[in-house]
């Protein structure tokens, strides 16, 4: 007999529709994930080398939410087991086991390492250069890694998320450190609207605004975790969280990908720096290719009656 646990969210028994609806969302997460790390892989290089570290961040993001979702996948295949209706699923309810809570807690180690490369991204095109990103670079890893470990306490660490009181403190805990990310997304935009081209800024103000848009989901779910347990509040919960991370993630890291794209095809075309491929973006042209100078010098033939490789003309 497995054992059955008690607490929220994972506690509630599932229905074999609600069983499958998460199976669903979980793996289709979890695919969105790996084929973003893969376009990411392959257009890395994309970019100018100043732009190239927000595009290893979103590697970082994508593999470790990937791998998240096998996490969570398996131990939520792990954490129920059939107690009533015919074996090929008929009827079937699925109560939680002692491994329930694992098919919810490791989001929150996901979101540890995740959240806080999300601002890296962010600093990485924005306006920001040397001591001030560096500034606000810190203060963004800090405060996303504390927003996300203060709400693990409250949300699965003590009492095993079954405390009101500590859903309460530490959730308000948990938003002041949202509120300080807030604060340094909003002057980011700010300073980049007089710092960047207009197309940039655009971009990069719709990235933030998606951001800060979507991340009012986890303290949704955070809040409805106090409501009580139900296989509908689950289904629900896990199907938000889900939609919001592909959101948070993909969708993000694809205008972060436009932006660096935006920003070196635009010091290409200043003659601040080269490329060795045209940039197109949507399939427009921005920006032609330019070779370093060493490398133009080595495919050009010298004059003085010699060819490139050394033999008379």
């Amino acid at each position: 007999m497995h054992q059955v646990v008690q607490g929220p969210f994972w506690a509630a028994q599932l229905d074999q529709g609600q069983r499958v609806i998460i199976y669903y969302f979980l793996v289709i997460a979890g695919l969105a994930m790996l084929a973003q790390f893969v376009r990411t892989w392959v257009g890395r290089n994309e970019v100018g080398t100043k732009y190239r570290p927000a595009m290893f961040a979103s590697l970082g993001v994508t593999g470790a939410a990937f791998l998240s979702y096998v996490v969570l996948t398996a131990k939520f295949d792990l954490g129920y087991a059939q107690t009533s209706g015919s074996p090929d699923g008929a009827g079937a309810v699925w109560s939680p086991t002692k491994d329930a809570i694992w098919s919810w807690a490791p989001r929150y180690m996901d979101w540890s390492i995740t959240v806080p490369l999300l601002m890296v991204q962010l600093v990485v095109v924005s306006s920001l250069i040397g001591a001030a990103a560096t500034r606000f670079r810190t203060i963004g890893i800090a405060g996303a890694w504390l927003m996300i470990f203060t709400g693990f306490i409250g949300g699965v660490a003590i009492d095993d998320g079954s405390s009101i009181p500590a859903l309460a403190i530490w959730g308000v805990i948990s938003g002041i450190f949202m509120v300080i990310l807030y604060v340094v997304i909003i002057t980011m935009v700010l300073k980049a609207r007089r710092d960047l081209s207009a197309p940039v800024s655009r971009t990069f103000l719709t990235a933030s605004v998606l951001l800060m848009v979507i991340w009012f989901a986890y303290p949704i779910v955070f809040g409805l975790q106090g409501l009580g347990v139900s296989g509908g509040l689950t289904v629900t919960a896990q199907v938000i969280l889900s939609a919001a991370d592909i959101i948070a993630k993909v969708g993000f890291g694809a205008l972060i990908h436009k932006i660096a794209l935006q920003r070196t095809a635009e010091d290409v075309v200043a003659g601040e720096d080269v490329h060795p491929e045209s940039i197109y973006i949507s399939g427009s042209k921005e920006s032609d290719a330019v070779l370093p100078p060493t490398d133009a010098a080595a495919r050009q033939i010298p004059t003085g009656g010699r060819t490139a490789r050394g033999a008379s003309a």
